[in-house]
């Protein structure tokens, strides 16, 4: 992340539109991080399951992979770019909405996928909870929702200086915009910038409560090497989750 203009921010669905040509480059830049996260996520997929629904599909590859490993014969891809669906399978029922339009839609899922932190892309935080609600909706009632967001306290990637700023401003205003952020991304002499949110787990804890959704299992890994960490403060953070019923408890 590095200092933007406001002039230079891209809506998030323009900025995929823009990065849509070197997404693949961008990926391989990751290709550590994104494939433990992908087999934990194979890993955690029951047998059995049959439908799948990937929120933020990207230009579909991921998707497509984790849904051949495990099985999975019902595929929906949600993908607002335009730029990211060009070359997505000829047989997937394809979502052409913005996640925030999920409330439009009907059906019933036994794997829901947000992945490479598509949830920092939604705003605000009312936004982010109503999303996940839509997403314990369309799941069954054993089936699993599965996402990882960026860290906002990885003082692996971000260092002690500002991972300690943000602690500290954190803790004298709990303001839950203090994790928004300006993503700027440069492959290959394209470059553009979005808006971005980087959590912390007592907000993913909040979210959850709030979307009526349980933690199932976390996992920290750490963003450049995709080695799995024990400590929250070395690694990014994927949650497995499911619906609930009964009284939501508050956060306190």
């Amino acid at each position: 992340m590095s200092e933007v203009s406001d002039h230079e921010l891209l809506d998030p669905v323009a900025a995929y539109d823009r990065i849509a040509p070197v997404f693949m480059r961008l990926a391989e830049r990751n290709r550590a991080y994104l494939d433990t996260v992908e087999g934990l996520v194979i890993s955690q997929i029951p047998s059995g399951s049959r439908s799948f629904l990937g929120v933020g599909s990207g230009d579909g590859t991921r998707a497509t992979r984790i849904a051949r490993a495990c099985g999975l014969t019902q595929v929906t891809l949600l993908e607002p770019s335009a730029a990211m669906r060009r070359n997505y399978p000829a047989d997937a029922e394809v979502w052409a909405i913005r996640a925030e339009e999920l409330h439009r839609q009907q059906g019933r899922f036994d794997i829901i996928t947000c992945l490479w932190n598509v949830l920092g892309h939604i705003f605000p935080f009312t936004a982010r909870a109503e999303l996940l609600r839509q997403l314990a909706r369309l799941v069954s009632p054993q089936g699993l929702i599965l996402t990882d967001v960026t860290h906002r306290y990885n003082a692996r990637q971000y260092g002690a200086p500002i991972t300690t700023m943000r602690l500290l401003r954190d803790f004298v205003s709990r303001d839950i915009r203090n994790g928004d952020v300006r993503v700027v991304w440069d492959v290959d002499g394209t470059r553009c910038a979005t808006s971005g949110h980087v959590f912390t787990g007592r907000e993913m804890k909040s979210l959850a409560r709030l979307s009526r959704l349980e933690i199932v299992n976390r996992w920290v890994i750490d963003y450049a090497s995709g080695e799995r960490r024990r400590w929250p403060c070395e690694g990014n953070l994927l949650y497995a989750l499911r619906p609930i019923t009964g009284r939501v408890e508050p956060d306190n």
